[in-house]
């Protein structure tokens, strides 16, 4: 069984009368990579914040190991923290912004020029060691920040956002960078972005939050197919997001009577609201995820289906997203490698018909 070394029991933080973050209970498992994410002003960094002492929780608890840190100051706790800006000293070369945190804890000045260089190496810019800072490259400065930070060996490595400011390029490279060192050192990783991205690829555990709540805690894959609630389906991936009144219900599936037509989706559901029954005339809101959908431009011979028209496309390398609506104005988003895209007749008018396997509908509750 894996042990908690950070636990929040019932925190919250206030700013006056704002409230950045509710009664948050969240356990961290030692060894692990757990990602927080959520949109601007979720509540995510004050969370992060509070952890590495920067904050002081207004009410609740927050323990590292068995010891309580309320009161336990930044400098005290042994919790580097890698920022968005890296922060890196100027006035020091590469090799001295590493040594910086040994300087403080009074290591002798050849143990801390050896353990600066073995982590310099180990991180790929050994040969910018008596280089300043100023002149390397963002991933460049992004890996002496590591470096910084870890040379302390810590048993948490906080990050808050540290890829925002790089280009794609570097962001995909550094990640594999981020989850090969995690993995190599077991030290456990709090890593706040509001890239779904970053969080999916890296992560053993993702927890999205939401106006200072925790909006729903799982694996990526978990996150992704089963969102618990309409703020995850929305902010997660891209979804269909479909409502309508229950026709039928019984053991396997409900029949859901919407605007633009009648579809089947499951009665069960992986979500926290397991124990919850539909019955004929309830409101039921259901997500289809856009990489699940097949588009044709015949009509397929299946209940889950809706006929739209073609309104843009967008290309992400490989991958292409069509927007499609029904009559009744309904939007529809559909993946596609961009392949499948060219044996689809998409450059000619007409109509164009979307549809779903039953059992990739995903109910929503709450």
């Amino acid at each position: 069984m894996n042990t908690p070394l950070v636990v929040f029991e019932n925190v919250a933080k206030h700013f006056g009368d704002f409230v950045a973050v509710k009664e948050l209970n969240l356990a961290i498992n030692a060894g692990e990579f757990i990602a927080i994410m959520g949109p601007s002003g979720c509540g995510k960094t004050t969370t992060l914040r509070m952890l590495a002492g920067l904050d002081q929780p207004s009410r609740g608890s927050i323990y590292i190991g068995e010891q309580l840190m309320n009161d336990v100051r930044p400098h005290q706790r042994d919790t580097p923290l890698v920022w968005q800006s890296l922060a890196l000293f100027p006035f020091l070369n590469a090799r001295e912004n590493v040594e910086f945190g040994l300087k403080m804890r009074n290591q002798d000045a050849q143990i801390r020029r050896s353990k600066a260089m073995e982590w310099l190496e180990r991180l790929g810019v050994a040969e910018f060691a008596e280089r300043n800072v100023d002149t390397l490259s963002g991933g460049q400065r992004q890996r002496v920040a590591l470096a910084r930070s870890l040379v302390t060996e810590p048993q948490l490595l906080l990050l808050d956002e540290p890829l925002s400011a790089l280009d794609a390029h570097l962001v995909i490279r550094m990640q594999s960078v981020l989850t090969q060192l995690q993995r190599e050192l077991g030290i456990t990783f709090v890593y706040v972005t509001h890239s779904q991205s970053e969080a999916f690829a890296m992560a053993d555990r993702v927890v999205v939050m939401s106006n200072g709540e925790i909006a729903q805690a799982g694996v990526p894959r978990d996150i992704y197919r089963e969102p618990a609630n309409r703020f995850v389906a929305e902010f997660v991936g891209r979804n269909n997001i479909i409502s309508g009144t229950a026709n039928t219900v019984d053991e396997k599936s409900i029949q859901v009577k919407a605007p633009m037509g009648t579809f089947d989706v499951p009665t069960k559901t992986n979500t926290p609201d397991t124990d919850k029954k539909f019955s004929a005339g309830d409101m039921v809101t259901f997500v289809i995820a856009a990489d699940l959908v097949q588009v044709t431009r015949t009509k397929p011979k299946t209940e889950n289906s809706v006929e739209c028209s073609l309104i843009s496309e967008e290309f992400v390398g490989s991958m292409v997203t069509l927007f499609l609506e029904t009559a009744d104005g309904t939007e529809f988003k559909v993946q596609l490698q961009e392949r499948e895209l060219s044996t689809l007749d998409h450059t000619t008018e007409g109509a164009f018909y979307l549809s779903w396997q039953s059992d990739s509908a995903h109910v929503l509750h709450g």
